[in-house]
C-alpha cells in the first residue's frame, strides 16, 4: 500500500513562504494498492496537483479510481473543480459519501460549481461520474476493505479505515475529541493501524483557551490515541494556516517526546506500508528534512529511510 499526501493544510489553502516546507493545499491523501487501485480521501486543493501527476503517470491510458469524502466544508471539496481527469472522456470515477441531511451526494458535490459560484458546471466534466451512499458498513474496494466512522465535527464527518496489502491506514481528520461515541469510534478505526493520519490542528494550549466546540483535535490527543490502540506511526495533519514551518518543526517535536513515531503530513510525503517496516520518502523540498535554522538542535520535520 502506497500512501502519498497532496494536500495536508486545514481550513483554507495557505500559499505562502513560511508554510512552504509542510505545504498550504488542503486535504487530499492518495492511496495505491498493489493491485494498482486508486483510492483518494477528500479532495482539497491539494487534488489539482494529483490530477496533474495522474495525467502524466497513465498517459493516455483511462483512469478509474474511488474517491472518499470525509464531509463537505469547502477545504475538504474545493479541489474538484480543478480536477483534470473528471473532464477526459473515458475516466471513471466512484464518489463515495455519508448522506447529510436532506440532500444527497450528488447534489453536494455539484453545488459548488452552480451560478454564480463557478464559470462552468459539472456538465463539462466528461468522465463517467458514479455516486455511492456510504452507510458505516464494510465495503471492498479492490483489493481494500474500507471502514468509515462517525467523528465529531459539526455538520459531521467520518473517518476511514483502509485494510489492504497486509496493511491498516486510518484516516481520521476533522475530529474533536471529548465526545465518549466518537472517542470509541476513533479507536476502532485505528486499533492495531500501521498509520494513523490524526486531526492535530490546534496545540493543546489553543484547544483548552477558545478552541473548544470548532471541530478539531491536537497532537497530544494523537498520541494519545496511537498509544493506547497500538499504531505504528502518528501523522499529524491538517494544520491551522497560521502554524508556519517553524512552529510545525516545534510541534512535531513535543509529539515525538510522547510518542516517538510521530511525524507531521507534509505534501510529498509517502509511506509504503505493508513490508517488515514502514518505508518512508518525500519529493517535498529538500529542507522538509532539516531543522529549520530557527530551530537548529530540535528534530527534523520528518525523517527520511533508507530503502
Amino acid at each position: 500500500m502506497r500512501i502519498k499526501f497532496w494536500g495536508v493544510r486545514g481550513s483554507t489553502p495557505t500559499p505562502e513562504r513560511r508554510n512552504s516546507r509542510y505545504g498550504g493545499n488542503t486535504s487530499c491523501v492518495e492511496i495505491t494498492l498493489a493491485d494498482g487501485t486508486l483510492v483518494i480521501l477528500d479532495c482539497g486543493s491539494g487534488l489539482r496537483a494529483l490530477g496533474k501527476n495522474l495525467l502524466r503517470r497513465h498517459g493516455k491510458q483511462p483512469i478509474r479510481g474511488a474517491i472518499f469524502l470525509s464531509h463537505f466544508h469547502w477545504d475538504h471539496i474545493q479541489g474538484i473543480p480543478f480536477f483534470v481527469p473528471l473532464y477526459a472522456p473515458g475516466n471513471v470515477f466512484l464518489f463515495h459519501a455519508v448522506r447529510r441531511g436532506d440532500y444527497d451526494l450528488k447534489a453536494a458535490i455539484e453545488g459548488q460549481m452552480a451560478n454564480p459560484y463557478f464559470p462552468v458546471n459539472m456538465s463539462a466534466m466528461r468522465a463517467q461520474r458514479f455516486f455511492r451512499e456510504l452507510n458505516h458498513e464494510p465495503i471492498r474496494c479492490g483489493g481494500a476493505v474500507i471502514t468509515c466512522a462517525e467523528l465529531n465535527h459539526p455538520q459531521g464527518c467520518v473517518g476511514f479505515r483502509v485494510e489492504a496489502d497486509n496493511a491498516i491506514f486510518t484516516y481520521a481528520s476533522d475530529n474533536e475529541h471529548g465526545s465518549p461515541v466518537h472517542d470509541r469510534n476513533v479507536r476502532e478505526l485505528a486499533r492495531g493501524a500501521d498509520v494513523l493520519v490524526y486531526d492535530a490542528q490546534y496545540t493543546p494550549e489553543q484547544y483548552r483557551a477558545d478552541k473548544k466546540s470548532w471541530g478539531h483535535s491536537t497532537w497530544e490527543e494523537g498520541a494519545r490515541i496511537a498509544e493506547e490502540c497500538g499504531v505504528e506511526r502518528l501523522v499529524l495533519f491538517h494544520h491551522d494556516p497560521d502554524h508556519d514551518d517553524i512552529f510545525m518543526d516545534r510541534l512535531v517535536a513535543k509529539a515525538r517526546r510522547t510518542f516517538a513515531g510521530a511525524c507531521a503530513a507534509a505534501e510529498g510525503l509517502t509511506l509504503y506500508l505493508g513490508k517488515a517496516r514502514i518505508e518512508e520518502e518525500t519529493d517535498a523540498p529538500e529542507s522538509v528534512l532539516q531543522p529549520h535554522p530557527e530551530t537548529s538542535g530540535r528534530e527534523p520535520a520528518l525523517t527520511l529511510l533508507s530503502g
